[in-house]
């Protein structure tokens, strides 16, 4: 894996971009994990895993309030395209789970406390996004 992965999350209320590897290993990669989930975690996760590469177009595909963005031109690229409550409650799916089964994945108390400042930010952005009625679009670039 690379080590510089950039997982960016924007909405016209406001944007961040989470430049931490563990981030992107441990957050939204969490279903490469092998783990045992239960239906509603799985579908959380593998929403996470969904999110396009800027470089990659992957199909498009769609969930329970998020879909695929295909790029418009090719000076773009293809996003995810969600409600912020939705990745909300994707990203706090992958927290518990993260936290559940942090020896099985390998992830260290440091990573954890990096992952925890990462999702902070996010939070602070998609609360933004919502109070102002806009979809939040993800994607990373490696």
């Amino acid at each position: 894996m690379n080590d510089k992965v950039h997982v960016s999350v924007e909405s016209p209320a406001g944007s961040y971009t989470v430049g931490n590897t563990s981030f992107f290993r441990y957050i939204v990669r969490l279903a490469e994990m092998g783990l045992t989930l239960r239906a509603s975690e799985r579908e959380s996760v593998e929403m996470l895993a969904s999110i396009p590469h800027a470089f990659f177009d992957d199909g498009i595909t769609s969930g329970n309030g998020w879909r695929i963005v295909p790029p418009i031109s090719m000076e773009d690229w293809p996003v995810m395209q969600a409600t912020p409550q939705r990745l909300r409650s994707a990203l706090q799916t992958a927290r518990r789970i993260l936290w559940e089964n942090a020896a099985p994945v390998g992830v260290t108390a440091g990573e954890i406390v990096t992952i925890e400042e990462e999702l902070d930010q996010v939070f602070g952005v998609l609360q933004q996004a919502e109070a102002a009625g806009f979809p939040v679009n993800v994607s990373y670039v490696s």
